[in-house]
């Protein structure tokens, strides 16, 4: 590092970080450290890279640890950030590259640094790494500074204050990223943090006041979704438009965390594309799922989680409730955009589940809108691709509809709304569809991969209490939705039979006859199947509709009432208790 570029293979020899990592403490006010500051070299942008650049920089960072107790360059190197960000907004509007750029630097190697403390120490040991500061001789009692804390808020205000220009796209980034190395301490521990020393510093005191402003921030970097700007308005030397070095360093971490969050489902397919486009939106959705998940203080709860739940629409005037001083208002429109634009990621879907499931504003916007099926329908096809996704994605798509289905007014307005062309859907070619009855062909396709792949019993109550909640709304039904709901398997296949056991004969239309299997039989209808695993009662008095009886009926038209179809899966979605039983 230093004036001149440098390559990855050059820093275990580079002057300006074997003098760092010496033994030789650096004054915060040595010129030394606008040498160090000033390098500039090809940044890695994949993991083999990122690799090559833990590698080499190992032992500089293993000497730190070592040496620091005694020399307080880590504290030194932090100092230096501190006083070049008190200017950082000024240089912002005056377009001071260069005074951005050696502060974009300063926190690059403060986070590559703190990820190896952190991987390597307690909460307890960092602090020390943090507090220290060197004494003359003969003075005694003065109390160290915790840098902890001041340079938390530091990069909170960083986030908040500082407007998001070309210039200051990058170092924006890596406010958010490092925020997020900080809450990686979870990864080191087999328990849950309940007392983490930075939970009490994001919590507590300093920090507390920017609380509303830093979650309404990453919700807007979120919503924007700007992408990282072109090498050219970068005010260090990158090739990529990816987000750099510190990006990739941050997005192993925040992967890392986000394995803790899900217990080991990380991630979809199309996720690293989404996170090439927008880093920053990638980043701050991380952190705030992270922030939210917080777990809450002893005497106070988490106040990121209260922002989460208490913000409102900026077209509503109503006063906010002198309970909660973190709420804020926000663009409902714009975030309602953004959320049914990047469903492709898991971390998005958590995010529209959190909102729906603690913010009644936000859930009492989505069920008013009148293009719902701009969001139901990425959610529909999250469950259609199953195969493709982990469980996670699939459970909170599933109770996102779920928790739209308790609504009347949604199960009725899904009938009314005209699809064409749906071109995800490949079992049969829909020209036309309500969006009521394509929600209905993917979770019964749900639940019919459910009981011949991974048989998981929640998975199963979800989807029929979804098919429940609707059932008494079903109108306008396409002839396929119905006839799927009355025969959910028509495949000649043997597959799903049980050994042993044979197909329903033509005919059979009694549940008696139909095996209590783990999978649909062939040919066998999704009514018989729930009613003979379910209720033995019909309190209408009348045999469900077998599929025998079904596969004769020539459709014309979608069914227009619902009447025999709604009675008879009401009855047999009464208690998907004694499915889900006779499941495990």
């Amino acid at each position: 590092m230093g004036a001149n570029s440098s390559s990855i293979s050059e820093l275990p020899e580079n002057e300006y970080l074997k003098k760092l990592s010496g033994a030789e403490p650096i004054s915060e006010n040595d010129p030394f450290w606008n040498q160090l500051l000033s390098f500039s070299f090809t940044t890695p942008t994949n993991s083999a890279d990122l690799k090559l650049l833990e590698e080499a920089t190992i032992s500089v960072c293993k000497s730190l640890v070592e040496k620091n107790p005694r020399t307080g360059n880590l504290g030194s190197l932090i100092k230096v950030f501190l006083s070049r960000t008190k200017e950082l907004k000024i240089s912002a509007e005056c377009q001071n590259h260069l005074f951005i750029w050696q502060a974009h630097n300063a926190l690059f190697i403060i986070c590559c640094l703190l990820k190896v403390f952190i991987s390597r120490m307690s909460e307890e040991e960092l602090q020390l790494h943090f507090t220290y500061e060197d004494k003359a001789p003969g003075s005694y009692g003065t109390e160290c500074e915790d840098l902890i804390e001041e340079l938390l808020c530091c990069l909170i205000q960083l986030i908040v204050e500082i407007p998001l220009l070309d210039i200051t796209y990058s170092i924006s980034l890596e406010a958010v990223t490092t925020l997020i190395v900080f809450l990686s301490c979870q990864l080191f521990h087999k328990e849950i943090l309940r007392e983490s020393i930075i939970h009490k510093y994001l919590m507590h005191g300093r920090c507390l006041p920017y609380t509303s402003r830093l979650v309404k921030t990453l919700l807007y970097n979120f919503i924007r979704q700007e992408r990282s700007p072109p090498p050219g308005t970068h005010v260090f030397q990158q090739q990529t438009d990816g987000g750099g070095l510190l990006y990739g360093i941050a997005s192993g971490v925040a992967t890392g965390l986000w394995t803790v969050f899900t217990l080991g489902g990380v991630g979809s397919k199309a996720t690293p594309q989404l996170e090439q486009c927008s880093p920053l939106a990638n980043q701050s959705l991380l952190l705030l799922l992270v922030l939210a998940n917080l777990t809450d203080a002893p005497d106070t709860p988490n106040p990121y989680r209260q922002a989460i739940m208490s913000f409102k629409n900026t077209q509503d005037s109503t006063a906010f409730s002198s309970s909660n001083p973190h709420a804020f208002q926000i663009n409902f429109n714009s975030l309602y955009t953004a959320l049914c634009e990047q469903q492709k990621s898991d971390q998005a879907t958590l995010l529209l589940y959190m909102l729906l499931h603690q913010n009644g504003n936000v859930r009492t916007y989505v069920l008013a809108r009148t293009d719902i099926e701009n969001l139901v329908l990425p959610i529909l096809e999250i469950l259609y691709h199953v195969e493709e996704r982990n469980s996670h994605h699939v459970y909170m798509a599933l109770i996102i509809l779920l928790i739209l289905t308790e609504d009347d007014g949604f199960n009725r307005s899904i009938h009314e709304v005209i699809l064409k062309n749906i071109t995800w859907y490949a079992e049969r070619v829909l020209t036309e569809i309500s969006l009521g009855s394509l929600l209905i062909l993917v979770v019964i396709r749900t639940i019919q991969y459910n009981m011949t792949r991974t048989r998981d019993k929640y998975l199963h109550t979800n989807c029929l209490a979804a098919l429940a909640n609707m059932s008494a709304q079903f109108r306008s039904l396409h002839q396929y939705a119905a006839q799927r709901i009355i025969s959910p398997s028509r495949s000649p296949s043997t597959a799903a039979q049980p050994s042993g056991a044979s197909a329903s004969p033509p005919g059979s239309g009694s549940p008696a006859n139909v095996p209590r299997v783990r999978s649909v039989p062939p040919g066998g209808s999704l009514m018989k199947v729930l009613k003979s695993i379910g209720p033995r009662i019909n309190a209408w008095a009348m045999p469900l509709v077998t599929a025998l009886q079904l596969d004769f009926v020539l459709f014309s038209e979608p069914i227009r009432s619902a009447g025999f179809l709604s009675t008879s899966l009401s009855t047999s979605l009464a208690s998907t208790s004694t499915v889900c039983h006779n499941l495990a």
